[in-house]
Parts: structure tokens; sequence; C-alpha cells
């Protein structure tokens, strides 16, 4: 039975928010001092040492700094590696899951974050007969498979034709669900048809890809991320714009229909209900924005409100909604299911939050219909230095080893950095590569952080120019909490 608002304004009341905080959710918390100390962003530098799996050594390739007794393997690199037809890896990895290869090997759907059009995309995903959507677009997904001890076997397009593909997310059912973080139309910016919605992709059947036709039910807007409720039916799905900031989404079944692969395909365009959420405190007042949230553990109510026009044929579904009908939030980022819940990002608040920071992950409870506040960094004073501050959080992966791992996008350093179970922070990997001038350093962001299903392996991408690099090492034995079982 969901929490309706006055049973949980008076459980607060009662009791302290704290009663509404379940199981392993309540692990997580900022940065070691990152509130406390946010003008030097110093306080943290003696901490994150002794946490995690010791200090980033230096790649003397340039490309990842890795703790001592950590390697990385470069599994794909955009205009180096080769697809099976024959063409290079495409360009702008981004959003990454993993399946379980027949065999004992892992395969990996990798989205590719390339916008524009096919002829002005200088590494698109190659327009493979039958697996494209729109003529003119540049982006999609490739699958990879890789070898069990490491080694690539080989990569083919699961997707082509679609535009900015951001994120997504695994499903339960063993596919991937690519999302188009674009509201660009037919006829604009070069398009023959509508974009930002989200497309299936099969790993393991590639009939099953032919002729990709987008989930018009779960909506037309800038796509970030998703995740699926397997017991409930919901998916859930993150936002990231701006001007007004963007909102949560959660889509209902319609009764009677059951999730499976391809299925979601085959749905009418109106099918079930899209809402977006709205949430209050423990006094039942409405909150705004997310970012108005200060402290760890914070727990709000969430309530869902219809979306008028899900497939924004003159209105973004964002500007469909009055002040005080929805909750936003700037840089509504990754999500990962785990521990009977999700956790989702709102990466950072600049001047168009009420309140600034740089960076929240929130965990939702579906049983409860309640969020709590998990991670929280302070603005980052210093964005160049290499000693736990950490900023933009964007695509997350629950780890096995409890706690979670974040991709950072960001700015100055670049780094994946995990969250232990007593809820500090620590850097796994620094990204080398600098794409700038030496005058001026710039390192792109990491993205598609998740690890192979035996836990083993962590995968992640360096965006530009395009690298997944496979990273291995004693993952259990310093950074490790408890089991997840999510």
């Amino acid at each position: 039975m969901p929490l309706s608002r006055r049973d949980f304004v008076n459980r607060s009341a009662l009791t302290g928010a704290g009663v509404l905080i379940a199981g392993s959710a309540d692990v997580l918390a900022t940065a070691p001092g990152a509130i406390a100390a946010p003008e030097g962003g110093h306080a943290a530098a003696g901490a994150t040492t002794a946490l995690g799996y010791g200090p980033l050594v230096a790649d003397p390739a340039g490309i990842l700094a890795l703790p001592e007794g950590f390697r990385y393997e470069i599994i794909t690199h955009s205009g180096k590696t080769e697809l099976e037809t024959g063409q290079t890896t495409p360009s702008n990895h981004d959003g990454t899951a993993t399946f379980p290869a027949h065999g004992g090997g892992t395969l990996l759907v990798n989205n590719h974050e390339i916008s524009g059009t096919l002829a002005a995309a200088a590494a698109p995903v190659p327009h493979l007969d039958g697996h494209v959507y729109d003529p003119a677009a540049a982006g999609g997904c490739t699958v990879v498979e890789v070898r069990k001890h490491g080694g690539r076997v080989r990569e083919w397009v699961g997707i082509a034709g679609t535009a900015t593909n951001c994120a997504g997310g695994r499903t339960p059912w063993g596919t991937w669900l690519t999302c188009e973080e674009t509201e660009v139309k037919a006829g604009e910016s070069g398009m023959t048809k509508d974009h930002g919605y989200v497309f299936e992709v099969d790993p393991y059947d590639r009939a099953a890809n032919r002729d990709p036709e987008p989930v018009k039910a779960l909506g037309r807007y800038a796509h970030e991320a998703v995740v699926v409720d397997e017991q409930r039916g919901h998916v859930y799905l993150t936002e990231d714009a701006a001007g007004p900031n963007g909102l949560l989404y959660r889509w209902t079944p319609p009764h009677g229909f059951h999730h499976g692969s391809g299925r979601l395909r085959t749905l009418a365009a109106d099918a079930g209900v899209l809402e977006a959420f709205k949430v209050f405190d423990r006094h039942g007042k409405f909150v705004d924005d997310l970012s108005r949230a200060t402290s760890i553990g914070t727990v709000y109510g969430v309530d869902w409100v219809k979306v008028p026009d899900r497939d924004a044929r003159t209105t973004s579904v964002r500007k469909q909604f009055k002040d005080g009908e929805v909750t936003r939030s700037r840089k509504l980022e990754g999500m990962w299911w785990g521990d009977g819940g999700f956790y989702f990002v709102a990466s950072f608040a600049r001047t168009e939050s009420p309140v600034q920071h740089d960076g929240q992950v929130w965990f939702y409870n579906p049983a409860r219909r309640t969020i709590t506040l998990k991670v929280l960094l302070g603005v980052n004073a210093d964005v160049w230095a290499d000693h736990g501050n950490f900023d933009g959080p964007d695509n997350i992966t629950v780890s096995p080893y409890g706690g979670l791992v974040i991709a950072e996008d960001g700015e100055g350093v670049s780094h994946l950095f995990g969250t232990t179970d007593d809820g500090r922070t620590f850097p796994i990997a620094r990204n080398e590569l600098n794409i700038g001038t030496a005058e001026k350093p710039e390192y792109s962001e990491f993205t598609g952080v998740t690890f192979s299903v035996d836990g083993d392996t962590l995968f992640a991408n360096i965006q530009t120019p395009g690298i997944m690099l496979a990273i291995t090492g004693r993952w259990n034995r310093k950074g490790g909490g408890h089991h997840h079982h999510g």
C-alpha cells in the first residue's frame, strides 16, 4: 500500500524521518568535509587515501591512473578499433550495460551520444541495413563482446539513425533501453523523423533490432536514464534539461500488460500513464526543486502528476506544468536499480537552481513512495585537486561490493569514484588523456560505468574520443562492504 501524504506527515512527526529509511539505502553520504569545508576543499585530503583502494598511480601511457594492483585494458577506441563490418568504432561513448555472453564472456551495449546529421559526424554509428531509424541521424548503439578474461571478440551495430544516445538502462529481461537526449523534430537540424524517444536494443537477438521503432508510450523529451521495477511493472526515467529544469517520470503500464523482450515497442503511443513527480517534505509542504535539500538523510514523500501531452507536439513536456505542479531538478542524470528501489543523480546545480551544489544522489523507495538524499557534494572550489574533491556525478552503478560507483562529469580533473557503506567517497580512477593543450588541459567525462555480471571487471568509458576500458583488480579486498542484493 503506497504511503499517502497524510501518513507520511504523521509518521514523520511521530518518529522523525529516520523510520522511512530502510535497509542498506541509508549507508551513503557526502564526500568527507565537502560540505564542511567548501572554500579550500582540503578537508578530505588525508582521509581519502585510507579509503577504497589507495592512492591513484599515474599511467605512463597517459590514459588511466588506477590504484596499485589494478590494471586496465582498452576494449574499443573510436577511430582505431573496428566493427565486424569493417568500419571503425563510433565516437562519444556514453551509457553502457553488461549482459552474460554465451560461453562465459560479457556482452556490452554501448551508447554513442552523437548529435547532428550523419553527413556532419566524424565517426557516426554506421547505418547498417535494416537497423536504421532516421537515415539522417548519426547516433545509436553498438554491441561489444568481450572474453571472460579480457580481450575483445567483436563489435557490431545494435541500432543506428538515432540522435544523442545518452544513457538508458538495462531491463530485467535482458535488453537495453537506449535514451535520446534531445527534442529535435522532423524538419529541424536536418532530421527526417522526430527524436527524443527510448528504443529497445537486444544484445542477443540481432533480428529483434531490425526496423527500430521508438517506444512512444514513454514520452518524447531529453531523456537521460531509465530503470524498470520488475515487481510492479513501472518504468522510471530521468530528464536532463534546463530552462525550466527537468523532471523525473514514472510510466505505469496498461492493465494486463506483461514486460518482456520487444513488448514495449508493440504498445500504442498513448498506452499506460506517464507522470512526473511532485515531492513534499515531512510537514506536507511542496518542494519545488531537489536542490532545496541540503542535508544527508533528507526524506521527501512523492506524488505523481499526469503528463498532459507526452509526445510534446507543441510544448516540451517539462513546460506543460505550471509552477507548483511538479518538482524540478537540474541535470537529472544516471539511475540504477538496487536495494529494492533505484538510485538517481541530480548532477549539479548552478544559478538555474534555488540552491547551488555539485551533485546529489537520491534513493527512491517504491514501496514507501519516498526519496532519501544519500550523497551530497558541496560546491567544489578546487576542480583541479586530486584528493577527493568530486563534482558533477553522472552515470552511476550499484557496486556488487556495497555502495555506488559514480562517473564524474564535472570541471577540471575527471574521476571514477566510489562511495563506501559508511558514506565516504574515494577515487577509483582518473582520466589522464588530455584532449586540450598543455597550457589549457581538458579531460573528457567518464561514462557508462558498469560491472561485469560476475563482478570481476568494472567497465567504463572516456567519452571523448570514445574509449571503452575494462578495469580489473582486487575489488573487494579493501574498498568492499557487504554484498548488495539488488
